[in-house]
């Protein structure tokens, strides 16, 4: 192998982005350095085509490349190249992976069939770590080196490269997620389509929606993948039940269609990744999702036991901020989470995590099935600080309602697009929550997936943040306040609460024991608070568990101390100018 990197060393000193790094990588990777050089043979020969980018780790500021053309490793043996189409120049997702080519089916089901008469029964493996390393262990016991696979139509001799090929193959059928494996890895990918016979489809976090060269060719291809994916899963599919929602090993979850019958282009499915560590705060004001005084407010409605429910459509990032704020709840409180599927992230010790449980129909409780219903219902008697719902849809609002109006704050995600909305379904069947209730949700942060004209696809944004006042009998209308707004022209937000917040003024700085007559005093600590966050993205402090620290830490010494601390940090990483830059965040 050495030989031959040494003898294409020049031909992949043309690719952007090509270094020791990657030259360790390619040197590891046989497979990798073949697919470069017939990229390279290519280019050579069309004089049109572009060399890839060669990066560690896509970031989003890439986002604005309209065609894309990077290649970038999720684990090796794997690695993504993400390029315009030559004819369409649609963008392609393209995994390169150490497959077999021919006689792959044969072969894999010959090495199954001996890996099932040598596995040792009585060794079970505790973690995906163990599984790994028995399966590789009796890999190498069975196939050494010079060995071979013989069957009746074939005989092929096991070279090194033979070999490493098929422990990625069995590794993916045995452990992993079979053709779904770079998409799996994959930390960029959030969604992944399969809409029936053909390609497969992926929703990446930076470059928008794409298609995948991994194609099902037929319904039968499809409807064995479907059916071994459904039995991965636990809950497999027939005909007599060929919808299932599903939770993958790693947390992901899954809907399954089977069968022609229902679905006329074949069984689909549909994956909603599952991120192994949640965004934090911080990440998504650098994002632009929040901006510093917006995330200071809901940390001093938080902080306050104040109940705020996060709205917008499907794919509007809900979920990603709810996980987001939970750290700004303090440190010592008791948090219950329900949800039908485990999606929200709490980083606080004293979290009990509760799932809905189907055995049949859940939300019709047949069967031994517990609904959200029920857990939500049990979680009163649980004594908790904050019950987060992961997604209120049915009559388990009434229950949130409930408990909001005996002292417990419900965090939660709702599917509406405004305020007004989201107080219709309230208030419709099946909720069907008493209008003079409402005003025991305090706040509504509206969310949404906006058009970015600079790239072409889509950014989460928050649209507004409001408090919630109430209902009018005489008007016969609801009140809110809109504190914050996004205005779409500048991709900027707008506080309106200076001097009208109803919660700063007349809830929160009661509890503080704050009079009117220093109600700026209020509006003093928003803006510290907002100051210290904005330190917090200055200095990088990104990662979800640091920033939980970081505020677990400022909760303990105080907003004033933590704000010096973190005013010298960034003046000694920054320079001084930075921090005069930042001096006048609110205006009062």
């Amino acid at each position: 192998m050495s030989n031959f990197l040494n003898e294409n060393l020049e031909s992949f000193s043309i690719l952007k982005g090509f270094d020791e790094n990657w030259r360790k990588r390619i040197l590891n990777n046989k497979h990798l350095a073949y697919y470069l050089i017939s990229i390279i043979k290519d280019m050579v020969k069309s004089r049109v085509l572009k060399p890839p980018w060669l990066v560690a780790q896509p970031t989003r500021d890439l986002a604005v490349i309209k065609q894309p053309n990077i290649i970038y490793p999720v684990g090796d043996p794997v690695y993504i190249h993400i390029h315009p189409d030559p004819k369409t120049k649609s963008i392609k997702y393209h995994p390169i992976e150490p497959r077999l080519t021919e006689n792959r089916g044969t072969i894999l089901s010959e090495v199954e069939k001996l890996l099932a008469l040598n596995i040792n029964e009585k060794i079970v493996p505790e973690n995906v770590e163990e599984r790994e390393k028995i399966l590789y262990e009796l890999l190498d016991k069975l196939f050494p080196k010079g060995s071979r696979i013989k069957a009746s139509s074939f005989n092929i001799f096991i070279d090194e490269e033979t070999y490493e090929k098929l422990k990625y193959e069995i590794y993916c059928e045995k452990i992993g997620s079979s053709i779904l494996e770079p998409m799996i890895r994959d930390p960029f990918i959030e969604d992944i389509h399969c809409s029936g016979k053909g390609p497969i489809f992926i929703h990446h976090k930076i470059f928008g929606a794409m298609e995948t060269t991994i194609v099902f060719n037929s319904f039968d291809e499809l409807d064995k993948f479907v059916i071994k994916l459904s039995e991965f899963t636990g809950k497999p599919v027939s005909h007599r039940s060929p919808i299932v929602d599903a939770t993958l090993p790693d947390g992901s979850r899954i809907n399954i269609v089977f069968g022609e019958d229902i679905s006329q282009r074949g069984s689909n499915f549909t994956i909603r990744k599952f991120a192994s560590k949640p965004i934090s705060i911080t990440e998504l004001i650098k994002f632009g999702t929040f901006n510093p005084l917006m995330a200071a407010y809901v940390w001093m409605l938080l902080e306050e036991r104040m109940s705020i429910w996060i709205s917008g459509e499907t794919a509007s990032g809900k979920t990603t901020t709810l996980s987001a704020i939970t750290p700004f709840i303090p440190p010592s409180a008791k948090i219950v989470s329900i949800e039908e599927v485990p999606e929200v992230h709490v980083p606080h010790s004293n979290w009990v995590r509760e799932v809905v449980r189907e055995t049949g129909d859940a939300a019709a409780e047949e069967a031994g099935a517990v609904s959200m219903f029920q857990l939500l219902k049990a979680a009163l008697r649980q004594r908790p600080t904050y019950i987060i719902v992961g997604e209120v849809r049915g009559r388990e609002g009434a229950i949130a309602f409930q408990a909001m109006q005996t002292g417990h704050p419900v965090l939660a995600t709702f599917h509406a697009d405004s305020v007004s909305k989201l107080v219709q379904r309230l208030t419709g069947h099946p909720i069907n929550i008493p209008k003079t209730y409402i005003d025991n949700l305090n706040a509504v942060i509206i969310q949404s997936a906006v058009h970015d004209p600079e790239t072409g696809k889509y950014k989460r944004r928050v649209l507004s943040v409001n408090e919630v006042l109430g209902y009018d009998p005489v008007e016969m209308q609801f009140n809110f306040i809109e504190v914050f707004n996004w205005e779409p022209s500048k991709d900027t937000y707008e506080f309106r609460g200076v001097g009208s917040s109803y919660l700063l003024e007349t809830k929160i700085a009661v509890m503080k024991g704050i009079s009117g007559f220093e109600i700026k005093k209020i509006y003093e600590e928003l803006e510290l608070r907002a100051k210290i966050l904005d330190f917090m993205v200055k200095l990088g402090i990104f990662d979800y568990y640091e920033v939980w620290q970081n505020l677990t830490w400022i909760h303990n010494v105080g907003l004033e101390n933590a704000y010096h601390k973190y005013r010298r940090m960034c003046m000694f990483k920054l320079g001084s100018q930075v921090v005069a830059e930042r001096s006048s965040i609110l205006r009062i």
